[in-house]
């Protein structure tokens, strides 16, 4: 890993079980840089899950490496909010404190409760979205390198979701941090993200920053035409018009209507194909 990079898989795969079982994840290989804010997108399966708790070090691959900060350099927000059930909010936050003393940032994590819970308040007798914010606290008041984050904000309503994204890029950008962040809300993805990483099959689809890959596709529409030498990541006739989403080599020549694709366009048209365009 060089020091520009804060999260490297090369060759990694995993699968739960024998050899009998399929592959979770597999042949996954890519370099992402450090400072950026990673959305990691794929339909429910394509091993996102699978993947974050590698590169967290809780489950050792089946194949290949992942290489990342060392653990107290980074932090990791399951799915489902692992928490001590019997403890307050005071004392959890306390046990981040003890459990990371050089590099605990008490003021980020109460940031990020701000003044919404009760600190006396037991773990157990939380909401969902609670449970959320107090594990997030925990995860910025560590202070971490690389932070992991699982459908973070799936618990969330809107307006909290909208408050907690706002925060938790703000505290990203002062510090440098590199987040990667899976999510199936991919309006909450445009705007706040600047790479991404596409899973498919348990397999990288789409990888580079943002700006890059939208400017390598074109959402065209007009008449049914030949649209070599592109590759049409996906398309769709309607009488004889055609609508399609392509991969371009070039420029885009021919009797159609060309705009970008938004990155909601894009998510989509790799999503919906099995196919596609190759990484």
């Amino acid at each position: 890993m060089t020091e520009e990079t804060a999260l490297r898989a090369e060759g990694l795969g995993a699968r739960y079980g024998g050899r009998s079982r399929p592959w979770a994840l597999r042949d996954c290989s890519f370099a992402l840089p450090a400072g950026r804010v990673c959305a990691l997108v794929g339909p429910n399966g394509a091993g996102k899950s699978t993947l974050l708790a590698l590169a967290a070090g809780l489950r050792r691959p089946t194949e290949g490496t992942v290489t990342g900060p060392p653990r107290e350099r980074l932090a990791y927000v399951a799915q489902d909010k692992p928490l001590h059930p019997r403890l307050s909010v005071a004392d959890t936050l306390r046990m981040g404190r003890e459990l990371n003393p050089d590099r605990w940032d008490e003021a980020a994590a109460r940031r990020v409760l701000a003044d919404a819970l009760a600190p006396d308040a037991r773990i157990r007798t939380l909401s969902g979205g609670q449970r959320t914010r107090v594990a997030l606290a925990l995860a910025l008041g560590k202070r971490p390198e690389l932070l992991l984050l699982d459908e973070p904000m799936a618990d969330l309503d809107p307006l909290a979701r909208h408050q907690l994204m706002g925060l938790l890029l703000a505290e990203a950008a002062e510090h440098g941090t590199t987040v990667v962040m899976s999510s199936h809300i991919l309006s909450e993805l445009e705007g706040a993200c600047d790479h991404l990483l596409l899973l498919h099959g348990g397999r990288v689809r789409l990888d580079g920053p943002v700006d890059d890959l939208l400017a390598a596709h074109t959402l065209l529409t007009g008449p049914v035409a030949d649209l070599a030498p592109h590759t049409v990541v996906e398309s769709r006739t309607t009488g004889r018009q055609l609508t399609a989403l392509v991969r371009h080599q070039g420029p885009v020549e021919g009797p159609w209507e060309t705009v970008p694709p938004s990155l909601e366009d894009l998510l989509l048209a790799h999503l919906r194909t099995t196919e596609g365009a190759a990484a």
